[in-house]
């Protein structure tokens, strides 16, 4: 019995574990000078100059599978169609950290 329930409490600890950190993932005041340095030429208050149909705004991010610390991670640091990557330009803590300001912002329906 004591072995279940310390299989149990672990199973809990683990998944705590792995859920947790991707909502903590960076520093949402870097990450808006990341932003602001960075991706703001293009997405200015969440839009997107380029192709207008894909805004950072939260509904299109959960539309097209975009709403989430490693989605926009993956799209930062590898780039995807008209969207350079960023990987080596900027550092894995910068691209977490603008992660991190994107969602934010999308939360609050990028204010001004």
């Amino acid at each position: 019995m004591k072995k279940k329930l310390i299989s149990a409490l672990l199973m809990i600890a683990v998944a705590v574990l792995i859920v947790v950190p991707s909502a903590l993932a960076g520093d949402v005041a870097n990450g808006g000078k990341v932003f602001s340095a960075n991706c703001a030429s293009c997405h200015a208050g969440g839009k997107n100059l380029v192709n207008a149909k894909y805004t950072l705004q939260k509904a299109d991010l959960e539309k097209y599978g975009m709403y989430s610390i490693e989605a926009i991670t993956a799209q930062v640091t590898n780039g995807k169609n008209a969207m350079p990557a960023f990987k080596g330009r900027l550092k894995p803590e910068q691209i977490a950290d603008v992660a991190t300001y994107v969602l934010s912002q999308a939360d609050q329906g990028w204010p001004k």
